[in-house]
């Protein structure tokens, strides 16, 4: 009896393995079928215009305002340049990851790839293997410095840190605490260089600069970032512990968007001063309200442009930047006021 209830299980173990290893070989046939169809198409016509080349953007962020933004400032200058951009996943029924994606691209001979990368060894053989096969790559927001990415395109790490960490201190200084607790959330499931170097710019602008004495701790925190869901669970760890940080810096739009929530949540308002990043209506009303203390402005439609500019010099010249950097920002209650409703803004 144990025997035959073992063959059974054994074969209901394989025929498992074997429905779901073909699900997701058809489901991926699926999508590289499609999306060969609409890549296609979008050569044709649009509007009745036949475009020279067909560029995808890959990031696993795309319904967020940031890479809306991005995706916006993207299409606009491909237009320019004859080219069509393609936020790819977005027509697509089913739900894939960036590595998917990036098969997908792959496999269906785009002219140009614009991913936001991380430093996974997986992320890099995907955009080497498209570079051998003629297909240049342009990292965005998040790098693969160990791939043959032919350019990219971010904000100043170092820079942006120091300018966190300047926060930081004049924070510290207006409290007057002997002690003040800092938490940096950084994502758990990527390797991002990026990250890495703002952090080194936080922490060296914090024990360089700090002329009040106060100890300042600075912590940092993973947060996981699969998705909304993940993200706001991880938030609110964090709001459950004993002792709240006096400062939470946040390195993403959504993850600024979840602590702003949980603030208000638990009633917290007054005592954790929120970094938040990026300036979406959301992010630029909460420092109205005294809920964020500041934000930085990244001009997402200028690093949407950038690529395109590097893929262009790219196939008009055979090379291109290795570096594109996009202009940043910070608003806070001093000058918010120039960006509610859109208004405009000498920066």
């Amino acid at each position: 009896m144990n025997m035959n209830q073992n063959k059974i299980k054994k074969s209901n173990f394989t025929l498992i393995l074997v429905a779901t290893t073909l699900f997701v070989v058809v489901t991926s046939i699926i999508g590289i079928g499609f999306f060969r169809f609409y890549m296609n198409h979008f050569k044709e016509t649009e509007d009745e215009t036949r475009y020279q080349r067909y560029y995808a953007l890959i990031t696993e962020e795309r319904k967020s305002s940031f890479w809306q933004s991005v995706y916006q400032g993207a299409y606009e200058a491909g237009v320019k340049e004859n080219a069509y951009v393609e936020m790819l996943g977005s027509n697509l029924s089913t739900t894939y990851s960036r590595e998917d994606l990036m098969r997908i691209a792959i496999d269906s001979g785009v002219d140009g790839i614009i991913v936001e990368a991380d430093e996974t060894k997986q992320m890099a053989e995907l955009i080497n293997e498209a570079v051998d096969a003629g297909i240049p790559v342009v990292t965005l927001y998040g790098d693969s410095t160990q791939s043959n990415r032919i350019s990219f395109v971010g904000v100043g790490s170092y820079n942006l840190g120091r300018e966190y960490g300047r926060q930081i201190l004049q924070i510290a200084e207006e409290q007057e605490k002997d002690r003040v607790k800092v938490s940096v959330l950084v994502n758990s499931y990527t390797q991002n260089s990026s990250q890495n170097i703002l952090c080194s710019g936080i922490q060296e602008t914090v024990e360089n600069a700090n002329k009040s004495g106060t100890d300042i701790e600075i912590t940092l925190v993973s947060v996981d970032n699969t998705n909304a869901f993940s993200v706001e669970e991880s938030i609110r760890d964090i709001f459950m512990e004993n002792e709240l940080p006096d400062i939470i810096i946040c390195l993403n739009e959504l993850n600024t968007t979840c602590v702003y929530q949980a603030v208000v949540d638990y009633n917290k308002v007054g005592q954790v001063n929120i970094l938040g990043y990026y300036d979406s209506e959301t992010i630029i009303k909460a420092i109205d309200r005294n809920v964020i203390y500041a934000t930085v402005s990244v001009d997402t439609e200028q690093m949407g442009q950038f690529c395109i500019d590097a893929l262009t010099e790219y196939y008009d010249y055979g090379n291109t930047s290795q570096y594109f950097t996009a202009d940043i920002a910070f608003i806070d209650k001093d000058n918010v006021s120039r960006y509610l409703g859109g208004g405009e803004d000498e920066e």
